[in-house]
């Protein structure tokens, strides 16, 4: 059967397949050279803002180049780690990335983690440094997430809205669901959640960039604005999902948006506290 994708209350049908080309016999996926675009703009983008922040002109680049292995491997880890109770059993697939299985938590925590090293052997101040990469974390994601459409993944139960979508994955992925006796039905359209995270950070992109040319008060603002309004969004997103990582009755990734929320909101309070007092002293 053909690979499809349809919007059925609009009236769209598309005849797409994952692989775009094959080289040699390796398939080439859409997934991996959207992912790719949206790494190279989002570096371009962050290395433009770096240099109103007057940092060094190859910080971007560096932590990009030492940040993405580590991310992936993070990003993987996370993944793995919370589906030990299949991947315990087929430790093998544990490094089958084509297969898909990454999270993008996972890939912060590391990319932030690479830049926390970074800043501190190089002596770079890491607030600066984050509030640059959080342009290029936030616009990655908004084109990254097309990936999922391509991939037919990352999309919520069904609904009745006009733009719910369906396609030959979605059915397929539907009636698994079903087997493992999911409420879902494969006759349905369902929510493209990816859709709605990538217009949310478009939102959250254009917050950042109102903070940097107009509001900007002290260093981190722009990626407390980032870290808390991704939160917001993957929170309320996140639990129209059907494909949530769990820990028993509780979605991850709402739990992990929650801490993200909190989290900004005392480090921006503290970091516009102690920029005041830097300026009074």
């Amino acid at each position: 059967m053909n690979s499809y994708i349809q919007f059925p209350a609009l009236g769209i049908n598309l005849n797409i397949d994952r692989v775009a080309f094959s080289i040699g016999g390796m398939a080439v996926y859409w997934y991996g050279i959207i992912i790719g675009i949206g790494l190279l703009l989002g570096t371009y983008v962050a290395q433009r803002i770096s240099r109103t922040k007057k940092l060094p002109n190859d910080t971007i680049f560096d932590i990009v180049l030492f940040g993405l292995p580590v991310s992936v491997v993070c990003a993987r880890l996370y993944y793995v780690i919370f589906e030990w109770d299949y991947y315990g059993n087929n430790l093998g697939e544990i490094f089958n990335i084509r297969n898909g299985g990454i999270a993008i938590y996972g890939c912060i925590i590391g990319g932030i983690a690479t830049a926390l090293v970074y800043c501190k052997v190089k002596k770079v101040n890491f607030l600066k440094v984050a509030d640059s990469a959080s342009f290029g974390l936030v616009i990655g994601q908004i084109i990254g997430r097309w990936g999922n459409f391509f991939n037919q993944e990352a999309f919520g139960g069904n609904t009745t809205l006009p733009w719910g979508m369906t396609g030959s994955g979605i059915v397929k992925s539907l009636e698994q669901m079903q087997r493992q006796g999911m409420a879902v039905s494969a006759e349905l359209p369902v929510h493209p959640t990816f859709l709605y995270e990538s217009l949310w950070n478009v939102g959250v992109l254009g917050m950042m960039w109102y903070i940097l040319k107009k509001k900007h008060k002290f260093d981190g603002m722009e990626f407390c604005t980032y870290i808390g309004l991704y939160g917001l969004g993957r929170f309320w997103i996140e639990g129209l999902r059907t494909d949530s990582l769990m820990i028993g009755s509780l979605r991850i990734s709402q739990i992990v948006a929650l801490i993200c929320i909190m989290a900004t909101v005392v480090a921006s309070l503290y970091l516009s506290v102690k920029a005041k007092e830097d300026k009074n002293v």
